[in-house]
């Protein structure tokens, strides 16, 4: 099992070798949850499965620490990069520069593993223009 610990990568970095974009963090970008996991919290430890094919792939169950649990519970609506910095901020007692460098290092290893999705601000920027009654008739 691969655990996220907020200011630590993926355990099993071979597994994963790929880097997201060249491993920057853009702060114009918005993060959010990947629609291709299911997660759970089990006995205050959150759990994370990605879905292949409509099944779980048991091989590959992911879970975050306390603060990394913080942040994916943020990722359930989209959130930009200051935003999460900010939750980690109101959450612990840490510098603006560690929040900073353990927010981007989650995102990076998150988004390298298929668990946080990029979406560019000004499409969510559409997306929230578009009125909620008019979202809701295109998913029928």
């Amino acid at each position: 099992m691969d655990t996220f610990a907020v200011d630590a990568s993926v355990q099993n970095p071979e597994s994963h070798p790929e880097s997201y974009a060249s491993g920057e963090i853009a702060a114009g970008e918005i993060y959010v949850r990947s629609q291709s996991v299911v997660s759970r919290r089990i006995a205050g430890e959150t759990l994370i499965v990605p879905v292949r094919g409509k099944v779980g792939d048991l091989a590959s169950i992911y879970s975050f620490n306390a603060s990394g649990t913080l942040l994916w519970d943020a990722l359930a609506h989209p959130q930009n990069l200051a935003g999460l910095i900010e939750a980690m901020l109101c959450e612990y007692a840490v510098e603006r520069e560690q929040a900073e460098q353990d927010v981007k290092q989650f995102l990076n290893d998150t988004v390298n593993v298929g668990l946080v999705e990029v979406r560019e601000q000004v499409l969510m920027a559409a997306m929230n223009a578009i009125p909620q009654e008019l979202r809701a008739s295109a998913g029928r």
